[in-house]
């Protein structure tokens, strides 16, 4: 494949190809940046991974069923934050990161 015809397909101005793809993965990598920075600290570093089903709700992955069970306690402070964030979110579900 030609270094142009790639170059295409990872541009996440282009229509088609792979941006959509590029595009949902920055958007996701942003609300993880913003749920960290909202609970800060080891809070904040336990969250892996975060993504927004369709049906609006907020699913958080965490490092340990230990900060899972700490931070159902903050659901309310992470779907503020998904909320500021400019993401419309209803329920926050907190699961455990399988890697």
């Amino acid at each position: 494949m030609p270094l142009k015809s790639l170059e295409n397909l990872l541009n996440p101005a282009e229509n088609g190809g792979l941006s959509d793809l590029v595009r949902r993965a920055r958007e996701m990598d942003q609300l993880l940046r913003q749920l960290q920075r909202s609970l800060g600290g080891e809070q904040g570093a336990s969250i892996r991974a975060a993504n927004v089903r369709e049906d609006g709700t907020l699913v958080v992955l965490v490092s340990s069923p230990a900060w899972a069970a700490r931070l159902r306690f903050e659901e309310e402070a992470l779907l503020a934050a998904a909320r500021e964030a400019g993401i419309d979110v209803s329920t926050c579900k907190v699961r455990v990161s399988q890697d």
